[in-house]
C-alpha cells in the first residue's frame, strides 16, 4: 500500500522574480506525479522585484512520501532560486481557538459557520477574560476556559492561555473581540498566528473607541480590519478590510451597529482566507489570493 493516497497540497512560495519560476516549480510537480489544480501568481517588478505564488497540487497514488517530497523541492527548486516557502496539506485540519471577552457578534459568527461547514477547523476551545459567553461555548459543544484578567495577574492568566493553547495544539489564534492587548511574551508564542479584528478602518483611529472617534471626525466611511498581531498595537498585516458609507445622520450607536456587520463579514473572510493558505505575509504586508 502506498504512504499517501489523494493527497492535495498547497504551496506557498516568495523569492527574488526571475524567468523560469513557474515552470521550474511546475515541472518539479509534475516528475513527482502531481496534477496542478489551481495557480496564482504576483510580481511587484518583473526585473528586480519579488515573486510570490500560491500553487494546488493533487497527489494521487504516489510512491513519494511529502517528506521527500520537500526534501526534493528544497535541494532542486527552493534553494537555487532562494525560496521562502511551505507546504501545506488539506489532511491536516487546522485546530482554531477563539479568545473573546463580551461582545458575542463576532464569536457567533464564527461559530454559525464552523458548524455550517464553511469554515473547516476544529476548535478545541474558547477562552475569555470573561464568563458572559460561557453558555454560548456549551451550546456548541466546545470547552470554554474563564481567565480573568487584572493588571496585577495579567502575565499569570497569559502563561495559562498560553499553556492551554499549546496543550490543545492550536494552529492558530482568532481574537473575536478580545478586549485586551497581547503581552510581546504571548506574541512571541504565535507569530504570525494570531488573526485579530479591529473596528476601524486601519490606519485610521486605532486603539480604543474608534467609533466615537469616527463620530466626532465626522466621517463618511466606517470599517473593519481584520489583521495578524504584533507587537506594534494595531498595525500587523492587514488580511482584509471592508467599509460602509455613513453621514451626518448617523449617530455612535448607529455607527456601532453598522460595523457589527462589517467586523463579522470581514473577520470571517480573514480566517477563511488563513484557513486555505491563502495569505503570504511578507514583512508588514500581505499578499491574499
Amino acid at each position: 500500500m502506498h504512504p499517501y493516497t489523494d493527497i492535495t497540497g498547497r504551496l506557498l512560495i516568495c523569492c527574488p522574480d526571475r524567468p523560469g519560476i513557474v515552470a521550474g516549480v511546475s515541472q518539479f510537480l509534475y516528475s513527482h506525479g502531481a496534477n496542478i489544480l489551481d495557480a496564482s501568481q504576483h510580481s511587484t517588478d518583473p526585473r528586480e522585484g519579488l515573486f510570490f505564488m500560491r500553487m494546488v497540487f493533487h497527489l494521487e497514488n504516489t510512491s513519494i512520501s511529502r517528506e521527500q517530497l520537500e526534501a526534493d523541492f528544497l535541494e532542486k527548486v527552493a534553494l537555487p532560486r532562494h525560496m521562502e516557502w511551505r507546504i501545506d496539506y488539506t489532511d491536516h485540519r487546522k485546530r482554531m481557538a477563539i479568545m473573546v471577552s463580551r461582545y458575542d457578534h463576532c464569536i457567533m459568527e464564527l461559530l454559525w459557520r464552523w458548524r455550517s461547514g464553511e469554515l473547516e477547523v476544529d476548535i478545541p476551545v474558547v477562552i475569555s477574560n470573561h464568563n458572559d459567553l460561557q453558555k454560548l461555548a456549551a451550546d456548541f459543544d466546545i470547552p470554554f476556559h474563564y481567565l480573568p484578567v487584572t493588571a496585577q495577574n495579567k502575565a499569570q492568566q497569559e502563561q495559562q492561555a498560553i499553556t492551554l493553547l499549546q496543550q490543545q495544539q492550536v494552529d492558530f489564534i482568532v481574537l473575536a473581540r478580545y478586549m485586551q492587548i497581547l503581552s510581546p511574551d504571548f506574541v512571541k508564542e504565535f507569530p504570525g498566528r494570531i488573526i485579530n479584528i479591529h473596528h476601524s478602518f486601519l490606519p485610521a483611529f486605532a486603539g480604543a473607541r474608534p467609533y466615537l472617534n469616527a463620530y466626532t471626525r465626522g466621517v463618511k466611511l466606517i470599517g473593519a480590519t481584520a489583521h495578524y498581531v504584533t507587537n506594534d498595537l494595531d498595525e500587523g498585516p492587514i488580511i482584509e478590510q471592508d467599509v460602509a458609507r455613513v453621514s451626518h445622520k448617523h449617530a455612535v450607536d448607529d455607527l456601532v451597529l453598522l460595523g457589527r456587520d462589517i467586523e463579522r463579514q470581514v473577520l470571517t473572510r480573514a480566517v477563511k482566507a488563513h484557513i486555505e493558505d491563502r495569505v503570504i505575509v511578507h514583512g508588514n504586508k500581505t499578499i491574499v489570493f
